[in-house]
């Protein structure tokens, strides 16, 4: 990294740390760990895009794939959810996937015609029905056991950071199957495939009651780090708040989010260092020969799909491991919070601004957007109360123009993105 990374990223510590002494410290801790899984989820975006050329809109689902992990990994299972129809669901789905085996193997071994496309349709259409048949009874079984706490089938009780790898194996398996199917379109197909298939998960997430609670959400998810509320009775924490002269409250908070801050330091430390080698090495050569040109990397013998393929499955899978922890820090699981469209935007930006095909400059993107993001609203209406101050208080302008205080999100994003392209288009810190 050059003197400029150096000095940015200062830069970015001292602003974090005026939050801490003029806001709060606990803001300042959030802010803190929210702008690592962001870095993390710029850098898997990174991986696609500065490595290959890759332009993925379907990061939302790869990362709520990864969230939904922590709750089949994590989360206790329900014995009587798996006595109402657990393995009625689990045949369903066995059921589905060999109807889709049949037909594939159906496809391969009929001739070119009518009759193979005729004979596809028809094994698609039986395997249907006969899945719905077992699949539909089992899972309205288990959404209708205790469905107020409970209606789904729970996890398996393991560790919550184990967690996180299946996260990224999850999104790895995704994109592997998504990849497959789109990367052989143009940049502009294979956008619209990635969003349409990243609301399909996210769908499926909302609707799929017996798997993830759906729109009920899956709460009270355990964590990796020892929670606030339960740190509050232990004596060293006690005492720090008497030496610093803080609640007790306010300090079992900060101990617990640098417990967060520290786990997520450490992940983001080994995949920027895995990054940095793999950019630096054979294989990132040859990754930028064919992102910037295609044809004579075919022409030297590249195999261009399957490059394209591999690169796609590890930014999706580093993706799916920033849902999972940020699940885990949440300590639920609420699929309705998944946008696409608009956290997709905000990754993208994310990463344009710090400087596409550089590993550092995505990190750095992801903590100067994400500060902006949570502290341009405030600041936003903090400014219309000062353009309103002399205005009536009954006037339908001043109204109005304190209830637009919320989009000055939005309105800071879209200008910082029309400034970095006019003025800085390579980012912050620009690829070298």
């Amino acid at each position: 990294m050059t003197a400029r990374g150096y000095i940015l990223f200062a830069l970015m510590a001292l602003a974090l740390a005026g939050v801490g002494a003029f806001q709060s410290w606990q803001l300042a801790i959030t802010i803190l760990n929210m702008s690592l899984i962001s870095a993390i989820m710029a850098l898997g975006v990174n991986m696609q895009w500065g490595y290959a050329g890759l332009f993925n809109v379907g990061i939302m689902g790869f990362t709520a794939v990864g969230g939904l992990a922590v709750v089949l990994v994590a989360q206790p299972p329900v014995p009587e959810a798996w006595a109402a129809g657990g393995m009625g669901a689990l045949l369903g789905l066995l059921l589905g996937v060999a109807s889709i085996l049949a037909a594939v193997v159906v496809y391969q071994r009929l001739p070119k015609g009518r009759l193979r496309g005729l004979a596809v349709f028809a094994v698609l259409v039986v395997g249907y029905f006969i899945t719905s048949a077992v699949f539909g009874p089992a899972t309205q079984a288990i959404e209708a056991v205790n469905p107020a706490s409970e209606g789904y089938l729970g996890g398996l009780g393991l560790p919550v950071v184990l967690a996180w790898p299946v996260g990224a194996l999850f999104a790895a398996g995704v994109a592997w199957l998504v990849g497959k199917v789109s990367l052989g379109l143009r940049s502009d197909y294979l956008a619209i495939a990635t969003l349409g298939i990243s609301e399909i998960v996210i769908a499926v997430l909302k609707f799929e009651g017996w798997m993830s609670r759906g729109v009920n959400n899956v709460t009270g998810i355990d964590r990796p780090v020892t929670r606030p509320v339960d740190l509050q009775a232990a004596p060293w924490v006690q005492s720090l708040a008497e030496t610093l002269g803080w609640g007790v409250g306010q300090t079992a908070s900060v101990v617990s989010g640098l417990g967060y801050a520290g786990l997520f330091v450490l992940v983001l430390g080994v995949l920027i260092w895995l990054s940095e080698r793999a950019w630096n090495s054979p294989w990132g050569r040859m990754m930028r020969a064919i992102r910037d040109n295609e044809v004579s990397a075919r022409a030297m013998g590249k195999d261009v799909k399957q490059r394209h393929l591999a690169i796609f499955v590890l930014g999706s899978a580093v993706c799916g491991l920033a849902g999972a922890m940020m699940v885990s820090m949440d300590g639920q699981l609420t699929p309705g919070s998944y946008e696409p469209l608009r956290f997709t935007f905000l990754i993208w930006v994310m990463v344009i601004v710090g400087g596409s095909g550089n590993n550092w400059g995505a990190v750095l993107g992801g903590f100067v957007i994400w500060f902006l993001w949570v502290q341009v609203e405030p600041a936003g209406r903090w400014f219309m109360e000062l353009v309103t101050s002399g205005m009536a208080d009954g006037s339908d302008l001043r109204a109005h123009l304190l209830g637009s205080a919320s989009y000055m999100r939005l309105l800071t994003m879209g200008v910082a993105l029309l400034l970095m392209l006019r003025f800085a288009p390579r980012g912050l810190i620009p690829e070298r």
